[in-house]
């Protein structure tokens, strides 16, 4: 097939596409140009287009399919349960199923409530927190992403001409005309530096609800935050009457327990989502039971009341109680080794190159950089125009060479990954690394 064949056919959907959605997507992470690639199947780690070209999928649609595309024992399943029903205004006994394993999973989960998606599984954390607290501010890392709910949002994106100064990070809004009120009640601190983070958490020390804190935040560096650093904002929420607050949306991968497995000190509530959905849309908090408890529809008053039409419908819930049964600790451990493999023989691709390179991450999800040393802030990290220039040919020249990357330059592995798509993994990249190579001299 011709390539400009290919490119009329897409350029046709997306033509289509711009007529009646904002520039032509649902969701701006498949956003590029000149448009959108599509996709017509997947199975397992890899996904065909339309022009039937398969690539091994190292995004895993952004972290959520743990075990790759169409598991057959999650499909089986689900389209089991299509047959009996998708939603409904009753509960179900999958519910509790699933709720019981997860709970079952992590020592600090004493009650889960679930919701569908990660954003509101963020949302309505926060706004627990403030029902149980009575407290009005939340406080989260410069850079982190926590969804698209605008207290969290704020800071998310950042830039050396708004950030101000690293003792006193302005609070930057994400959307446009975002209220005053709003960006007065989030308070924005330096991940991993102790000193400042706590100084800054003392101006407010009476108005904080929680603080909010991704453990393995893959938008600020994917370094893992250090265990002094959880213990001090621990002490710290102790001290003054607040919760600590994890969101691993995206780091429950990195452990059997998820990322909190790697502290000595445990939080309070835990926002969840991705994989324990199965590869369908789900979310979830959980935490002690005492604060879970103020969304008891039997309390009189009732602190927060929350419900949402699709929350636990069966399709998630079953597919999720499926995919984590199977993500079991002997799973974890393959997929932790294969992705040390994998950091392995690509800073071996590197030396190879002869190019400056380094990883990030933790467990089955890494991040790679054009430097010796992993970034150690959000600002450090933050990529210039040149640099995203760099970064941006990488991502096309893998992707022409069959593999797809998250666009910081981030893989997340599934369970359906072997050594095989590793080894193709680092031979388009150390091809890459060789065309690149020229522009990162300066």
């Amino acid at each position: 097939m011709k390539i400009e064949n290919k490119i009329d056919k897409e350029m046709a959907l997306f033509e289509r596409a711009l007529k009646v959605m904002p520039g032509g997507v649902s969701r701006n992470t498949i956003f590029r140009k000149p448009h959108p690639h599509y996709v017509a199947s997947a199975s397992g780690c890899y996904v065909e287009d339309i022009y039937g070209v398969k690539r091994i999928d190292f995004v895993n649609n952004m972290a959520s399919l743990i075990h790759g595309h169409a598991h057959p024992d999650i499909v089986e399943a689900v389209s089991e349960q299509l047959r009996r029903g998708t939603a409904f205004s009753l509960g179900t006994e999958i519910e509790i199923e699933h709720a019981e394993l997860i709970t079952s999973r992590v020592p600090g989960f004493e009650k889960i409530r679930f919701m569908n998606s990660g954003t509101e599984a963020v949302m309505s954390l926060i706004k627990l927190a403030r029902a149980y607290t009575g407290k009005p501010k939340i406080a989260k890392a410069e850079g982190a992403y926590h969804g698209t709910y605008d207290f969290a949002e704020v800071s998310q994106v950042a830039s050396p001409d708004n950030w101000g100064p690293i003792d006193n990070p302005a609070r930057v809004p994400l959307a446009f005309h975002t209220p005053k009120g709003v960006l007065n009640d989030v308070v924005i601190f330096p991940f991993n530096d102790i000193e400042r983070t706590i100084s800054i958490l003392d101006k407010y020390a009476g108005e904080i609800a929680c603080v909010l804190i991704d453990p393995v935040p893959h938008r600020i560096n994917m370094v893992r935050a250090t265990e002094e650093y959880i213990q001090a904002i621990y002490d710290w929420t102790r001290k003054n009457n607040a919760l600590l607050a994890f969101d691993e949306v995206i780091s429950f991968r990195v452990d059997f327990e998820g990322a909190q497995a790697l502290y000595k000190v445990k939080p309070d509530l835990t926002s969840l989502g991705k994989i324990i959905g199965g590869g369908f849309p789900i979310g979830a908090i959980a935490g002690k039971a005492e604060i879970m408890d103020f969304m008891n529809p039997a309390r009189k008053p009732l602190p927060f009341s929350l419900s949402f039409t699709f929350a636990a419908n069966p399709v998630s819930m079953l597919a999720g109680k499926i995919a984590m049964q199977l993500f079991d600790r002997e799973a974890v451990n393959r997929l932790n080794n294969l992705a040390k493999i994998a950091r392995n023989q690509l800073s071996e691709a590197a030396q190879m190159a002869n190019i400056p390179f380094c990883t990030a991450g933790e467990g089955s999800m890494f991040r790679m950089y054009f430097s010796p040393t992993p970034p150690a802030s959000y600002r450090e990290a933050y990529a210039d125009d040149k640099l995203k220039q760099i970064q941006n040919i990488f991502l096309d020249l893998m992707y022409d060479e069959g593999i797809m990357l998250i666009n910081s330059l981030s893989c997340m592995l599934s369970t359906a990954m072997t050594q095989k798509e590793i080894d193709l993994l680092t031979e388009a990249a150390l091809k890459g690394f060789r065309y690149i190579k020229p522009m990162l001299i300066v």
